[in-house]
């Protein structure tokens, strides 16, 4: 039943290259959302471009605006972990799309932590964990998008490759007179992932400043959905 429920979302969702635009907006906006969440309402964590961490880091070591900035620098080896356990994950027969319905949980979880967190005033400790998730989440997600890339038009968590490619694509359409359909189209493509990042980091930074990290549910809401919609129908399907 599994591998039938992996298989049919791999078909429906995944795959399918009429949908290849949807998963590519969805997650970008997903990595945009659940990087400025953490970004606003967890000390300045970035959770899908952890690397950003270091420059965090260095700013309040020098400045000494914050003397837990050290738990930046947590965030790499949670991000390395979960990329490991990603593409262990990936790797299996039958499991690859698991990934985006186990980072879906994770943020799912995150965000009903967060609200314990508020509830019950353990706003110190409470906050890094909750960020720690979003961090091996979206490790997930950056493994998904190394093993499968084909599944989306680009990088769906990190922008400054998608405006370097689009960049050097607008530029050949420009110096071809407008001609040159193929950069058009990979322009285009590129234009989705961007826009869905930006988007996203939009509606991150508006539910950030009104909920805090209980806004995480939403993403995680969204993946599960997801999921779970495509194995209803893939269930249906066999009766």
């Amino acid at each position: 039943m599994a591998g039938v429920v992996a298989h049919s979302f791999k078909n429906n969702v995944m795959a399918n290259s009429n949908n290849i635009w949807y998963v590519t907006i969805l997650l970008s906006a997903i990595a945009g959302y659940c990087d400025t969440v953490t970004f606003v309402a967890a000390a300045s964590m970035f959770s899908a471009h952890v690397t950003g961490n270091f420059i965090v880091f260095a700013y309040q070591i020098i400045k000494g605006a914050d003397p837990q900035a050290w738990i930046k620098l947590i965030s790499f080896p949670v991000f390395v972990m979960a990329v490991i356990t990603g593409g262990r994950i990936g790797s299996e027969t039958g499991k690859r799309y698991r990934l985006l319905f186990i980072e879906g949980l994770l943020l799912l979880i995150s965000g009903i932590f967060a609200v314990f967190v508020r509830l019950y005033f353990i706003a110190g400790w409470g906050i890094h964990f909750t960020a720690m998730m979003v961090v091996f989440a979206m490790g997930l997600q950056n493994a998904f998008g190394k093993l499968y890339a084909k599944e989306t038009y680009g990088p769906t968590t990190m922008m400054t490759g998608n405006v370097t490619q689009a960049s050097l694509d607008l530029g050949s359409f420009i110096f071809s007179v407008f001609k040159n359909t193929v950069s058009l189209d990979a322009l285009k493509k590129q234009s989705i992932t961007i826009a869905g990042f930006l988007g996203g980091c939009l509606a991150g930074a508006l539910m950030a400043k009104n909920f805090g990290l209980p806004a995480l549910i939403v993403p995680g809401l969204l993946l599960v959905i997801c999921y779970l919609g495509t194995a209803r129908q893939a269930a249906s399907q066999l009766q």
